[in-house]
């Protein structure tokens, strides 16, 4: 192998080297850089070869050459710089963290012939730290996350699997009760991962009838079925590069799951109405209340899908498990009331607080922040009394002893608390719903069953 040959793999050697490489003369002109140079500067070879090598406006470089003492530069001084952080500019102006290591470059009579640096662009390592810190500041009590509050350990277990499955791109599915935060941990996945600059699509199963559900997930072409007039983009396709939390997926009927399970093997799906495959890159977060080993059992939830969606689990607990947090919640809830109401409410007194943790919070932490949006509507200034609590708070929960003579049934609590809370929410029934930790469906059935007459109502 003759020197010619040598040179040349050499520098397909360098070339694929992740590290950017650029070789300098001893007066500091570029006389050669590597693919990952480029890649990290947003130059070409071109561009930079017989330019200063101050052309990257370095931090640290500008020290070095200010402290050079016989030459233009220190490092031909001291002869070497190892994992020396600092900042280069990029072509669009732009900064990049990287990590420094250099050396000097000599001929056999140990004379300097030049210097070699290698760079490794560690701007990502600094983002993933920052969100690891922004965590452990929750993890510590200091903060909220996206709205989880808590510092139990079934809380923190939480966090710590959120942050692991947030760095895969497995499919992950999120247990819990309604009311109990999973669309914030499925967000929370989306903003710590490394597809945070893509879509974050969400969609709930449950809100819609198979074939809206079909349409929804996957796009039409036009004519597909009556009333496609026109195409139409499908959640798959609009969160191409980015994450999709699919709420309420053991709602999921079973001819859509079959498509599902088939996008889960193949990246690939099919509009309504159409047999042109599109591949798409997402990765699928999905999220139940409820039990989908029962649901197999019973052969209402495909077992193949359970397996291919169930790789990272999640398990929320409900309020009443983590009840050291709620006087945390309480307080996070009436922090943000308050601001957004205008109202000086300090706080709750022992007694209203004692109702609190007496309760079995059916809704979670959903209804507990109802219950404080209604004692902000009720309430002036001053501490939250049990008077200003709905009266689902006051009673004793169904099944428990009450000193009453006569205890309420559990059909007449649900209606006195429904009636509550659209009389504080003066009828809106989405309100309502987000009051008593339930959908609005929920409250639409509930208004029919108890044959409650809003306009009526509104009159009282």
């Amino acid at each position: 192998m003759d020197e010619q040959q040598m040179n040349q793999y050499l520098r397909e050697i360098i070339n694929t080297m992740n590290d950017g490489v650029v070789l300098v003369s001893t007066d500091g002109t570029i006389v050669m850089v590597n693919r990952a140079l480029e890649e990290i500067t947003g130059y070409t070879r071109d561009e930079l070869v017989g330019q200063s090598c101050a052309i990257f406006h370095c931090d640290v470089c500008k020290a070095a050459r200010i402290g050079g003492k016989g030459h233009w530069c220190e490092l031909f001084d001291v002869g070497h710089a190892h994992r020396r952080s600092c900042f280069l500019m990029r072509k669009d102006h732009s900064y990049v963290h990287v990590l420094k290591n250099a050396s000097l470059l000599r001929d056999a009579d140990g004379g300097v012939l030049g210097a070699v640096e290698t760079l490794t662009d560690i701007s990502e390592i600094d983002k993933r730290d920052q969100r690891i810190e922004q965590l452990s500041r929750l993890l510590d009590g200091d903060a909220d996350f996206h709205g989880m509050v808590g510092r139990s350990p079934s809380m923190r277990k939480v966090f710590e699997i959120v942050q692991k499955a947030a760095l895969s791109d497995a499919p992950v599915i999120i247990f819990g009760e309604t009311g109990t935060g999973k669309e914030l941990v499925a967000h929370a996945i989306h903003l710590l991962g490394k597809r945070r600059e893509g879509p974050y699509i969400q969609l709930n199963c449950a809100a819609l009838n198979e074939a809206l559900l079909e349409s929804e997930l996957f796009g039409h072409v036009k004519g597909a079925f009556t009333g496609a007039y026109s195409h139409r983009e499908g959640r798959f396709e609009a969160a191409d590069g980015g994450d999709i939390f699919l709420d309420e997926v053991g709602d999921v009927p079973l001819s859509i799951q079959v498509k599902l399970l088939r996008f889960l093997e193949t990246r690939q799906f099919e509009r309504v109405g159409e047999h042109q495959p599109i591949h798409v890159d997402v990765r699928i977060i999905t999220a139940t209340n409820r039990n989908l080993d029962q649901l197999v059992s019973q052969g209402k939830f495909r077992e193949d899908l359970f397996f291919r969606i169930n790789v990272i689990p999640i398990l929320l607990p409900p309020l009443r498990e983590r009840l050291e947090d709620l006087p945390r919640l309480v307080e996070h809830f009436i922090h943000q009331l308050r601001a957004r109401s205008g109202k000086d409410i300090s706080g709750l007194t022992p007694e209203a607080m004692e109702l609190l943790i007496r309760h079995h919070w059916p809704g979670n932490v959903r209804e507990l922040r109802g219950v404080l949006e209604y004692a902000f509507v009720i309430a002036e200034t001053g501490p939250i009394t049990p008077e200003h609590l709905p009266v689902q708070m006051t009673r004793p929960a169904h099944g428990q002893h009450s000193r009453d003579p006569v205890p309420a049934t559990a059909g007449h609590e649900e209606k006195a608390a429904l009636i509550d809370a659209l009389l504080a929410c003066r009828g809106n029934q989405s309100k309502a719903a987000r009051m008593l930790g339930v959908n609005r469906v929920t409250v639409w059935h509930r208004i029919k069953k108890h044959g409650i007459d809003i306009e009526e109502l509104m009159t009282r």
